[in-house]
């Protein structure tokens, strides 16, 4: 499969964000917040996940309906993405030696501002770049190439830090600078090579119209039925995966115990989560040519609910292998078909408002999971409880899902 440049430079943004997604949300951070003295529980952390996801949900629709305007797309990309970068490269600021660990949650936050702001206009964007034919596959291959690469960023981080050790901050200060170099540099390719294409010709009063367009299409998007069922079933099912992304490290450590399972091998099981997850979400891509995109979805649900049952008897090491093998079966595939499965059933001049609510669902609802894990923990004191939480949410949002029917071009509804 031939790629154009535009595509080639969208697929080069996946690369880079995915090493932020990898370093900080899931693996390096837990870890350094986790040497803060004065943090008693390494779980909380999923209420702060919860708190950047609350802001970003606020934001989206808002700023995803004054993007649609002309040559406005791109500019809050850059912003969004400018913020997330910056933030990610304050973390290697605030050492566990400072005590400053508000500080750090301060640029956490700011940095999943912007990880998930930018992520928005990107997600939109691939209307601009591609055809309806071709968007499995370009949406699956992001997505793979982004685990693939952010093994790289991720592997020398994981190097420097078994060298200066484990138990030492600096090796995880010095991830956080190369996370966000790697996110920065790759991201240069698609704001010089893409343009929007599809758009909201300028208006008089562009604020004041977007808040009006915003309220039309949420008064409205009963109306289009394939969006609202997705949108209802992506609000629960995509919850259990993002909490199985940000919580697998805290929930790991939990329950095996530090004496049961050292850093270096967690975060080496991670390593492998990814390598696997790039064929895996290669495959789903070409899957979803035979068996309709909407099929492999529905196989990706069924491998997490499994999962969460497997993860309830997590008790050595080698079942986090096992376990990390099946989250990457599924991850990539399931998040790039959503993508790609919506992005065909809206209308395209709107694709930034849209992708506004894609967004302000897939944050909510990942303020469900965090924060029912973190509670559960604190009310049983036991977090292997925990996991079985997520169940019920990967169960609703199947259920709504099979009311949909393969994907149908927005003009062909």
């Amino acid at each position: 499969m031939k790629l154009s440049r535009e595509e080639k430079s969208w697929i080069l943004v996946d690369c880079g964000n995915s090493a932020y997604s990898m370093a900080v949300t899931t693996a390096l951070l837990p870890i350094m917040f986790g040497m803060f003295d004065n943090v008693k529980y390494s779980m909380d952390l999923g209420y702060f996940n919860s708190i950047a996801s609350i802001l970003v949900a606020v934001l989206s629709p808002v700023l995803g309906a004054a993007a649609d305007y002309k040559d406005k797309k791109k500019r809050f990309f850059v912003f969004f993405t400018c913020l997330g970068v910056l933030a990610t490269a304050s973390l290697a600021f605030i050492p566990p030696s400072s005590g400053q660990w508000q500080l750090l949650i301060l640029f956490f936050i700011l940095s999943a501002i912007g990880f998930a702001g930018s992520n928005i206009f990107y997600d939109a964007f691939i209307v601009d770049v591609t055809s309806d034919e071709r968007m499995d596959k370009i949406s699956s291959l992001g997505f793979a190439f982004g685990y693939i690469s952010s093994v790289i960023p991720f592997g020398i981080s994981l190097v420097l830090i078994f060298l200066l050790g484990m138990d030492k901050s600096i090796g995880y200060q010095i991830g956080f600078i190369i996370t966000a170099l790697w996110w920065g540099l790759l991201t240069f390719p698609m704001i010089k090579d893409v343009k929007q294409i599809h758009y909201v010709e300028p208006e008089q009063h562009p604020v004041r119209n977007s808040f009006k367009r915003l309220a039309a299409t949420f008064k409205q998007i009963r109306q289009y039925k394939t969006v609202f069922y997705f949108l209802g079933a992506y609000f629960f099912y995509i919850d259990g995966v993002d909490t199985i992304i940000k919580m697998v490290v805290p929930y790991a450590t939990a329950v095996l115990g530090n004496y049961r399972l050292d850093t270096f091998s967690l975060l080496g099981i991670l390593l492998i989560i990814q390598l696997i997850a790039f064929p895996c979400a290669i495959m789903y891509g070409n899957l979803a040519k035979r068996l309709s995109a909407r099929t492999m979805i529905i196989i990706g649900i069924f491998t997490y609910i499994i999962t969460c049952i497997a993860a309830f008897f997590l008790a050595s090491m080698w079942h986090i292998f096992i376990l990390g093998a099946m989250i990457g079966s599924a991850q990539g595939g399931i998040q790039a078909l959503s993508r790609s499965y919506y992005a065909k059933i809206i209308p395209k001049e709107k694709s930034n408002e849209f992708f506004g609510f894609y967004n302000i669902f897939g944050k909510f609802s990942a303020i469900m999971g965090p924060t029912l894990m973190s509670l559960t923990t604190a009310i049983t004191g036991n977090a292997r409880w925990s996991i079985l939480g997520i169940i019920p949410l990967f169960l609703i949002g199947l259920v709504i899902f099979m009311k949909l029917p393969k994907e149908q071009k927005y003009n062909e509804r």
